[in-house]
């Protein structure tokens, strides 16, 4: 990884990104280059200072221009440059449209900045795993796994959001992994965050208890209720885990049939 690396926000929220100024203030390795709030000057600054930007994190929804337009004017323009999309917008349309442009990742606001400074490091370290050999998953699927987390009342705040986001990608793109929660999916995940596999394990089952006193009931018997055990009320890591990476699947065979 470079020394360090020089990021770009676009985003009209004053409160958030005071937030990320602050955040990043100083830190030795990612610094905020400057902060644009207008979506019709982005693609005249990152012309002028190609040499200076390394990553651009985008917000979708702006004044003027939007994320969408931004990234085919820099596609146009043949401008290449690290994107991390940044939005509490997950309008199925718009993030399909997104996923044309080469995003190196999607995060649903509200995001934890520890959690986006590791997502920034893992770009230019190149250290975000192949963990099945299959291709990379397309921003909208991620934005899917965000959003059905946040929808059943996983909050984005605590750890155990973020291993069972992971756990969840890593059985969308492998679904032998089921069976190899305690060998496999569980030390990957510890790896990536530098923990170990027992704080992994017990971090999604707190995430997951919160869930299930949060979440709509409906929601949460439409999507769980053909697995849950009825004597804890409540799915177990690896049924909560299957369960969404299976639906997330079935969904893009029946997109590719429709």
């Amino acid at each position: 990884m470079k020394k360090s690396i020089n990021a770009l926000v676009v985003d009209d929220n004053r409160e958030f990104t005071s937030r990320i100024e602050e955040y990043f203030k100083n830190n030795e390795s990612i610094q905020i280059l400057d902060i644009l709030s207008d979506g019709s000057t982005v693609v005249d600054y990152v012309k002028k200072n190609q040499d200076k930007i390394d990553l651009i994190l985008l917000d979708l929804i702006l004044p003027n221009v939007d994320g969408i337009e931004i990234l085919s004017q820099l596609k146009r323009f043949k401008i290449q440059k690290h994107v991390i999309v940044l939005s509490s917008y997950k309008q199925e349309y718009m993030v399909s449209m997104m996923s044309k442009f080469q995003v190196d990742y999607f995060m649903l606001k509200p995001c934890s900045f520890p959690s986006l400074e590791k997502r920034i490091k893992e770009v230019f370290t190149e250290t975000m795993p192949d963990l099945t050999g299959d291709k990379k998953v397309s921003p909208s699927i991620q934005l899917k796994v965000s959003s059905l987390l946040h929808d059943l009342g996983v909050p984005s705040q605590v750890m155990g959001y973020q291993y069972l986001r992971e756990g969840i990608l890593m059985l969308y793109q492998s679904s032998s992994l089921i069976g190899s929660m305690t060998k496999k999916v569980y030390p990957t995940i510890a790896k990536r965050y530098n923990t170990t596999s027992s704080r992994v394990e017990r971090a999604i089952r707190h995430a997951i208890e919160i869930s299930w006193n949060r979440a709509d009931y409906d929601m949460m018997n439409a999507m769980f209720g053909h697995s849950i055990d009825y004597d804890r009320a409540k799915p177990t890591n690896s049924e909560f885990i299957a369960t969404i990476s299976d639906a997330l699947r079935i969904e893009e065979i029946k997109n590719a049939y429709a």
